[in-house]
């Protein structure tokens, strides 16, 4: 038989960690909280120094490609939320054209 877990593991251990963390934020003052905020960003700007070429043009290609994938995908929505697609608007094209042929 396996033995018994003790004291809190797995999702429990994160949601407490998780509220431990954000009390701390809502007790730091407003310095505390710029220096926090600075010092995330400084090291962002490391990490992107730290950078090779290769890795940066990798990023930024990432980047690109998720812009186009996202205005696709709002130019797709949009055709949805019209309830009319291309393919739907090309038949009922064809249809109005066969109706006036026929008359």
């Amino acid at each position: 038989m396996p033995k018994r877990k003790r004291g809190i593991t797995g999702d429990a251990a994160s949601r407490r960690e998780a509220i431990i963390k954000r009390e701390r934020r809502v007790a730091e003052t407003e310095e505390e909280r710029r220096r926090r905020l600075s010092t995330m960003a400084q090291r962002g700007l490391d990490r992107r120094e730290e950078e090779t070429e290769e890795p940066s043009n990798s990023r930024l290609s990432d980047m690109a490609l998720r812009g186009q994938e996202n205005r696709r995908n709002k130019n797709k929505s949009r055709r949805l939320s019209n309830g009319t697609t291309y393919a739907s608007r090309e038949r009922a094209n064809k249809k109005n054209k066969e109706i006036t042929d026929w008359q």
